[in-house]
């Protein structure tokens, strides 16, 4: 696997200004490509995820924006002839060389559609517990209600447990995956389209889910919505043909783009 080990990737900013990146980073990519066997779907990204804050991917569809998401937990090894080249790293650490499920518990992924299994709403969350050997009896109890209060959902289900997730509406199955997620402690939570099928007072409740969960993770989120990318994301980057055109701080993106690019998009002139 081809690799970069520069030590100053930074991304794109406008011309003459020095990108405002936190020193705390997450996450970081460089030079990354990816294969759908041969071919070639992403074109050498670098990025940096900053701790504790909501970075924003967006772009046209089929840019790259997904794939590169599903490249952070390396959930893309359920594809078959699929590869990554380059450098991502977790807190330093070489994801590709990690055992995979310890990866995907760290970062943790929650899709376009709501997902619950066919469980009750307490084992939807505690499946995670048990799985990585986390579930205890004596506090398994306590860590689903934790994860359910810290997805907003708790005083919505705390007296119907153990009926069917299926029960819950569209907008309250999205927060219970998000919950099943944050029950095994990631540190960092991607979030592929979480609002895409939801109305817009569900939306809402998502987007305030996740300004409050910034204390507990870090987190990356796709979005076709700009709306909603600039609400809740710190930092923004756009993806157009499978190439990261510009990064930076969210209020900068929207409000003065340093690629024409990047501005034609967000202001609707296609895509």
């Amino acid at each position: 696997m081809r690799t970069n080990t520069s030590d100053d990737a930074r991304p794109a900013a406008a011309a003459g200004t020095a990108t405002p990146w936190p020193a705390d980073i997450k996450m970081r990519a460089t030079n990354v490509d990816f294969y759908y066997g041969g071919k070639q779907a992403l074109h050498s990204i670098s990025l940096q995820v900053p701790t504790g804050r909501i970075t924003a991917l967006i772009g046209p569809s089929g840019c790259g924006k997904t794939t590169f998401l599903r490249i952070l937990n390396r959930m893309y090894e359920t594809v078959p002839q699929t590869r990554p080249e380059g450098e991502v790293l977790l807190d330093g650490e070489d994801i590709f060389s990690l055992d995979v499920v310890n990866l995907r518990r760290r970062v943790g992924m929650v899709f376009q559609k709501p997902n619950p299994f066919p469980k009750s709403i307490f084992d939807n969350i505690a499946y995670g517990l048990r799985i990585n050997g986390m579930g205890a009896k004596a506090t398994l109890a306590e860590t689903v209600e934790k994860s359910l209060r810290r997805a907003a959902l708790w005083d919505e289900v705390k007296d119907q447990l153990h009926k069917s997730a299926y029960a819950l509406s569209g907008g309250q199955q999205q927060r219970l995956c998000i919950a099943r997620a944050l029950a095994v402690g990631p540190e960092v939570l991607l979030l592929d389209e979480p609002c895409s099928a939801l109305d817009p007072i569900a939306t809402a409740k998502i987007e305030e889910l996740l300004f409050n969960l910034k204390d507990f993770c870090t987190m990356v989120i796709v979005t076709h919505n700009m709306q909603q990318a600039a609400r809740a994301s710190d930092y923004t980057g756009f993806f157009l043909m499978g190439r990261l055109i510009e990064v930076n701080k969210t209020e900068t993106i929207f409000k003065k783009p340093s690629r024409k690019e990047t501005e034609d998009y967000i202001t609707g002139r296609f895509g």
